[in-house]
């Protein structure tokens, strides 16, 4: 089988250097209470909504399975706390619209700890039944995509993987949830990489880390030691935003690219983020679903910030109030979920904590006034915007044909496919151009005309 080499030292093409904001990295993680309600919406994830299995007034227990979907692309949900469904109803999410979603009250001096699950012999599991325990764990991208991750994790029939990448890079300002993971969780990062390469069938797992990050490196590292496996790999990179993507993390690692519209296993391999793994390697072996994650809570508006491990379904004003963000000064702040570069921003205090939620950054309104308070100008053609692109696009011309709304023009002969939203672009344009906004537009106009074709 052939291998692709690590290259040493190398990078992507392009892309920028955004101040870091990592002031959180050397704080342990710390545990969050239960809010009086959570709430966990049924739509949380890529693919289909599941449907809930429970009813009003049911008595459910932390880790119980509360909504179940037998749709390929969906993952089952799991109680959050010990306590009492109070409701089954919309209520206001992150992905915009209000999502039918189940409100648990929990009990006074509920446990955090996990009370429903069989342990498993994970070492004598073979690929088919590790894909089925990840799924029975409701597991999706904990890096923001919330794809489902038993669905990355099986390989089309046609394809032969031999790699299993695990991105470690975290390249927004600001987020520092995996740099903890990292350092806190290395053995069990290690014990989800064995178990994804077991079920993909890769015979080697490599992490790739920015090279900002030499502790969480020497931790994964040690980790890897002590399992005594001689297939499984660390590597820094160069500290570079977008290093996260997972194109600019293969093209960093092995110097390839993967092809337009295609996908890293088209070259053998696939990809997770280290969050992810690290919770698998924890969940696998007791049985258990996925009921909390490590969210950073930072931004300038914070007074106690740090990273949070926190039960889903927690409303965003619970986990502010308990960060030092009192509600009232919460209402006139920007939110964003995410990091800065490609999240999204809040319209509801009452929105919950779901599985793709990796950070909440709260910023004044001083701290945005040097970009949300300049006018916009025409494009100079200055050329900073293609500088900056990691995928080689053009977004000078992409911004005026979105302008126009030649949103076909953009698809067909522009390549707006190739763009993952990483919004280099607006942060570099001197004419303060939302480029990203408006590719984003773009791209919901084509993707509703397909659906309406």
């Amino acid at each position: 089988m052939k291998f692709l080499n690590f290259l040493r030292g190398e990078t992507f093409a392009r892309g920028i250097h955004p101040p870091q904001n990592k002031h959180t990295a050397r704080t342990p993680i710390r545990r969050l209470p239960y809010a009086e309600h959570l709430i966990v919406p049924l739509s949380q994830h890529i693919g289909k909504a599941p449907h809930a299995i429970v009813r009003v007034g049911q008595e459910v227990v932390r880790g119980e399975p509360i909504a179940k979907t037998s749709d390929w692309l969906s993952v089952p949900h799991h109680a959050p706390a010990t306590g009492v469904v109070t409701a089954i109803e919309l209520r206001p999410t992150a992905r915009g619209p209000w999502t039918e979603s189940i409100v648990i009250r929990p009990h006074a001096g509920a446990t955090q700890e996990d009370l429903w699950g069989v342990p498993r012999d994970v070492d004598h599991m073979d690929p088919a039944e590790i894909l089925q325990a990840v799924w029975d764990t409701g597991m999706v991208g904990l890096g923001g995509a919330a794809f489902p991750t038993h669905a990355k994790l099986m390989v089309p029939k046609q394809a032969k993987v031999h790699t299993l990448v695990v991105n470690g890079c975290e390249c927004e300002p600001y987020l520092t949830c995996d740099h903890r993971v990292m350092l806190e969780n290395a053995p069990e990062l290690v014990l989800g990489m064995q178990l994804a390469m077991r079920a993909t069938g890769a015979v080697r797992g490599i992490v790739g880390v920015e090279d900002n990050k030499p502790d969480a490196v020497a931790a994964i590292q040690a980790a890897m030691d002590a399992t005594m496996a001689d297939n499984l790999f660390v590597e820094a990179v160069p500290t570079k935003y977008p290093q996260g993507s997972e194109k600019m993390l293969l093209m960093s690692l092995f110097g390839v690219e993967i092809p337009s519209g295609a996908l890293p296993v088209s070259l053998g391999m696939v990809m997770n983020n280290v969050g992810t793994l690290a919770a698998l390697g924890k969940l696998l072996p007791a049985g258990q679903g996925l009921t909390e994650r490590v969210v950073t809570i930072a931004g300038p508006g914070v007074s106690r910030p740090g990273d949070y491990r926190v039960p889903l379904g927690t409303p965003i004003s619970f986990v502010l109030e308990w960060a030092g963000v009192h509600k009232n000064a919460a209402n006139a702040c920007q939110l964003v979920l995410g990091g800065p570069m490609m999240g999204q921003s809040v319209a509801s205090l009452d929105t919950p904590v779901t599985k793709g939620v990796s950070g909440i950054l709260v910023f004044q309104p001083e701290d945005m006034a040097d970009r949300d308070g300049r006018a916009t100008y025409p494009c100079i053609k200055c050329g900073e915007c293609v500088e900056s692109c990691p995928m080689g696009l053009n977004p000078s011309t992409l911004g005026m044909l979105a302008s126009k709304r030649e949103y076909e023009m953009m698809g067909q002969r522009y390549h707006l496919g190739d763009c993952f939203e990483c919004g280099c672009c607006t942060y570099v344009c001197p004419s303060n151009i939302p480029l990203v906004q408006q590719f984003r537009i773009a791209k919901q106009v084509l993707r509703e005309k397909a659906s309406a074709a």
